[in-house]
């Protein structure tokens, strides 16, 4: 019979601390190979759109079919992960969006709008999976460093996510050999790189560390791991730090995309070159990325809580130096940055908030609810961003921020400074 041993127990056996290891290695590397592939949308995706669709207004319908995409993949690589591991979950999600890279290249020569949506819905998917990437870097690790687990695999996107945005020189050189449009040379190179991930995570993400840690946790509490979509967010909701954990990653993604998603038409209209666009994202990414190792050691040492209250402050004086650029480039190149690092002081500490809140069984798929919900909101976001720009302009853009971060900072504020989460039984298997 399985013998009761304590919450953490398992964790500190050789063979899970080696498997662990494994796991993220494993992961960092997929995810560095993920993020570069996934790197060209925001700069080179928005040309394509506005380029496709001939508007301004419609630009922002490449980051919405993106942002919807990786909305729509979020449940259902939940699903996978559940019953067939993250293995299959996270390889099945890279291929989607190498398919979703191809069809791109479609839209791009003939310039047809259906085949840039549905190419930016199954390119959304990789943004699904490099986010469900961080949960299962704390599948086998021990709940005190849950934080900074989880932010070394969020911070290992930062090369792939800095040089990805950058696809658009060497695209078109892609795209002068290939005799393609010079738009979809970037796209090539997605496809080479996000197969290569997929390839990588199903061949060597062995033992699957869901799936090995789903043996050593006891489910007293009668969860199955297969509860219905609606009762896994109603057992979200019922957690007052999971409840707070959701609203702040929606709140970040949303603010984050919103202003993101109409950046490169901004600076295009201002005189910028496709060389300084890619560099602003550049930036932008390097904010949400870089620094995210010590925003996650911040989130184990102070609490999450208090992060995510500096993350709104972040988000405020992102918002202030948006409004006062005026286009110029290097303002808006520091507004960037600041709304990156903003997005990872709610996501980081908002992950591990959410990771340790629900119950054990139902973990995978709360945080495939958590996930689609954020990118649902931010596909929203996208989508009104065009017209709002065209409208009001970048500045008056920028105000969604305030909108977002004054409701949740004044929420952070209220919330306890030590949230004490109770640990579910573990067994030694036999």
């Amino acid at each position: 019979m399985p013998v009761v041993t304590s919450a953490v127990g398992w964790q500190r056996r050789p063979e899970i601390i080696a498997a662990q290891r494994r796991s993220v290695r494993l992961l960092i590397l997929g995810q560095v190979l993920g993020s570069f592939g996934m790197g060209a949308a925001p700069s080179v995706g928005v040309l394509l759109a506005e380029q496709v669709t001939n508007s301004e207004t419609m630009a922002g319908l490449a980051r919405t079919s993106m942002t919807l995409g990786a909305a729509l993949a979020g449940i259902p690589l939940a699903v996978l992960a559940t019953h067939g591991g993250r293995r299959v979950a996270l390889s099945i999600g890279w291929f989607v969006a190498a398919v979703g890279a191809a069809v791109l290249i479609g839209a791009a020569i003939t310039d047809n709008a259906a085949l840039m949506i549905g190419g930016m819905l199954l390119f959304g998917c990789g943004t699904a999976v490099g986010l469900q990437s961080r949960f299962a870097a704390t599948d086998l690790v021990l709940p005190a460093l849950r934080g900074r687990t989880l932010s070394f695999v969020v911070w290992s996107g930062t090369l792939g996510t800095v040089l990805g945005p950058n696809l658009g020189e060497p695209g078109e050189w892609v795209s002068r050999r290939l005799g393609l449009p010079p738009l979809a040379g970037a796209f090539v190179i997605s496809i080479v790189v996000l197969v290569v991930a997929g390839l990588l995570i199903m061949i060597m993400l062995r033992p699957d560390p869901l799936l090995t840690a789903a043996r050593y946790e006891v489910r007293a509490d009668g969860h199955t791991g297969r509860a219905s979509i609606r009762e896994v967010f109603a057992t979200l909701w019922s957690i007052g730090p999971a409840r707070f954990a959701l609203l702040t990653v929606i709140g970040a993604h949303l603010s984050m995309v919103s202003l993101m998603t109409m950046t490169p038409v901004q600076l295009s209209h201002h005189g910028s070159t496709l060389t300084i666009v890619g560099i602003t994202i550049s930036i932008h990414v390097l904010g949400m990325y870089a620094l995210s190792p010590l925003v996650g050691y911040a989130s184990d040492r102070i609490g999450p809580v208090r992060v995510i209250m500096i993350g709104q402050l972040i988000f405020l004086s992102s918002t202030l130096i948006a409004i006062m650029s005026a286009g110029a480039a290097g303002w808006t190149m520091l507004s960037l940055f600041l709304l990156g690092l903003g997005w990872s002081c709610g996501t980081v500490p908002g992950s591990i908030m959410l990771t340790e809140s629900v119950p054990a069984p139902i973990r995978p798929s709360a945080q495939g609810v958590v996930d689609s919900a954020m990118n649902g909101f931010a596909a929203l976001a996208a989508l009104i961003s065009g017209p709002i720009f065209a409208a009001v302009g970048f500045g008056g853009l920028s105000l969604i921020a305030v909108l977002v971060a004054v409701p949740l900072l004044a929420y952070a504020v209220r919330m306890d400074r030590r949230i004490i989460v109770p640990l579910a039984p573990s067994v030694d298997p036999d």
